[in-house]
């Protein structure tokens, strides 16, 4: 699930915070760098129980409304299809997802009333109803209506404030996860081991994040020797914290890591500083890291494995 941009973003902010406090050891910094990266997935897993949730709550519906002393017309035709099919039934009887929960502890994390609110407020939505008025919905149908309830539920403000209460990696990680919640639930009914393929992988959470963490932190002063000279008229003190972060995380996999072509590093570095540095920063880092690939270049230090991966 987790796109080597993700990784970079997190070993930024995890060297950010190595700046901000130099108290910090390189091992806690691994060790929180492993935690966020599964901070992800947990994320993933939790967005997925929920949704699971609020699909289960027309079974208590129906429940409620067979109760009512005088029901209606509609209560007395109500069909908690939202529950019973296919797709939401896959999910509820998978033992392994179910024990994950349990492992993680979202079961008591979620709080019934917000389900409720949560699952009344669907149902007044023109897709709901649209998938209750047909006669014989397929699995397609089902996934489909999973599919939009979890649009629903990522655009509503409760929803989303269950969230950030328990998880504040979210608005960095919100793209993944709702990438990986729209494949899960396009593929309904699940079976076997479908969340696998959203786990981070040890190839780029290991192999690269964590060494490109290790490698920046532990080079920090050779890294600086090498930018200083390619600031020109700026003082390196005077350089955005952040961009000097990124600058060295560049210069690092121009050195250290041959299979990643220098193109993809330049524009990776170019795009996250759009996001989360000064508006001025995406032409300075460009700039920067230009002139030391070159230089590099010249110097015959960029060695990459396979062709296509220096672009000069």
């Amino acid at each position: 699930m987790l796109s080597r941009r993700s990784v970079r973003v997190k070993v930024m902010q995890l060297l950010y915070m190595l700046n901000r406090d130099e108290s910090l050891e390189l091992t806690e910094l691994q060790k929180a760098y492993q935690g966020g990266i599964w901070r992800a997935f947990e994320l993933y897993i939790y967005h997925l129980y929920v949704t699971l949730r609020v699909a289960q709550y027309a079974e208590k519906d129906a429940a409620n409304r067979a109760a009512k002393l005088v029901p209606s017309e509609e209560d007395k035709l109500f069909q908690p299809r939202l529950s019973t099919n296919s797709g939401t039934l896959s999910l509820a009887n998978h033992v392994d997802f179910i024990n994950m929960v349990k492992k993680y502890g979202f079961i008591d994390l979620v709080d019934e009333d917000h389900i409720r609110s949560l699952y009344h407020g669907f149902l007044e939505t023109d897709e709901y109803q649209t998938y209750m008025a047909l006669e014989a919905p397929t699995d397609a149908d089902h996934a489909k209506i999973l599919l939009e309830l979890y649009r629903y539920l990522s655009t509503n403000d409760l929803f989303l404030d269950m969230t950030e209460d328990q998880f504040n990696n979210w608005s960095d990680d919100e793209s993944l996860v709702m990438g990986a919640m729209k494949k899960t639930l396009k593929a309904v009914p699940v079976t076997g081991p479908f969340y696998q393929e959203h786990e981070p992988s040890d190839e780029t959470v290991r192999e690269f994040g964590a060494e490109l963490l290790t490698r920046t932190a532990r080079e920090d002063a050779a890294l600086l020797s090498e930018i200083q000279p390619m600031l020109k008229n700026w003082d390196a003190e005077r350089v955005a914290i952040l961009d000097m972060i990124m600058l060295k995380m560049a210069l690092c996999e121009l050195l250290h890591f041959p299979t990643i072509p220098t193109k993809v590093t330049l524009n990776e570095f170019v795009e996250i500083s759009k996001i989360y540095s000064t508006d001025k920063s995406k032409e300075f880092i460009n700039g920067i890291l230009d002139r030391l690939m070159k230089k590099l270049l010249e110097e015959g230090r960029i060695v990459k494995e396979g062709r296509g991966l220096i672009d000069q």
